[in-house]
């Protein structure tokens, strides 16, 4: 059992001498409840000694704003932190699904982290994210999108985001992984050193079935589920130390 600590909105673990730092923002929806959606996945990686701070949110539609948002946020637990346990070396920061995308528009470029891991990038238009927009914006006859738009947002990546260290992370049943475009934005930039890398599993993987298992029982444990999280945190712990 780990005890988790929210700072302002940020979930926050901390093992007594941490090796390194996490700095996970989920996808969508799973994101309104991080230390239960992602449970298994980020108390594997506390279990290695290593402090995560998962930032909570509710989409929008101004993802900038988001993005600065986490930003600032994860800041201010990172300094909570270095005063409790010595000073951090710089976060790894890992985003899933739409996470990624926050993660890559924050407002240092991704200068100040140690590197990315991008899980199940996904960057697809308002329409396509949340029907009730789709709805509307027909019945007004009004057009609304994502600030910054996924193309806007794939040309900010290439033209400013500066962190040379990115990983990639899709899986082999996953109809709504857009890493392939990510990557190419990415490498197209000077000095990159991103690399994309596929498991087995699909866009829910990272997300672990923690809270039914706490309220079904043991027969809820999936054992292969469970061996490809295993994988995707040795895959994560690896990076982090590299």
């Amino acid at each position: 059992m780990y005890t988790w600590r929210l700072i302002e909105r940020t979930w926050c673990s901390w093992p007594p001498k941490p090796i390194g730092l996490i700095e996970m923002i989920g996808g969508s929806y799973l994101a309104t409840t991080p230390h239960i959606s992602y449970k298994l996945l980020l108390e594997g990686l506390t279990r290695r000694n290593i402090a995560v701070h998962a930032w909570r949110y509710i989409p929008g539609l101004d993802h900038q704003s988001q993005a600065n948002e986490a930003w600032r946020n994860f800041r201010l637990c990172k300094t909570k932190l270095d005063l409790r346990v010595g000073v951090m070396p710089s976060s790894l920061r890992i985003g899933h699904s739409l996470g990624c995308k926050l993660h890559l528009l924050a407002p240092d470029l991704g200068r100040n982290s140690k590197a990315f891991i991008g899980l199940c990038f996904n960057n697809f238009t308002a329409d396509q994210s949340i029907p009730l927009v789709e709805k509307v914006s027909k019945r007004l006859n009004i057009r609304t999108e994502f600030s910054p738009s996924p193309q806007e947002t794939l040309k900010l990546i290439t033209k400013k985001y500066s962190q040379p260290r990115n990983l990639l992370i899709k899986f082999t049943q996953d109809n709504l992984d857009q890493t392939d475009l990510l990557l190419e934005s990415l490498q197209n930039r000077i000095n990159d050193q991103s690399q994309a890398i596929e498991l087995e599993g699909n866009h829910l993987t990272p997300a672990s079935a923690g809270l039914r298992k706490n309220v079904l029982g043991s027969w809820a444990y999936d054992q292969r589920k469970s061996q490809r999280l295993e994988i995707l945190i040795d895959t994560i712990y690896k990076y982090l130390l590299n």
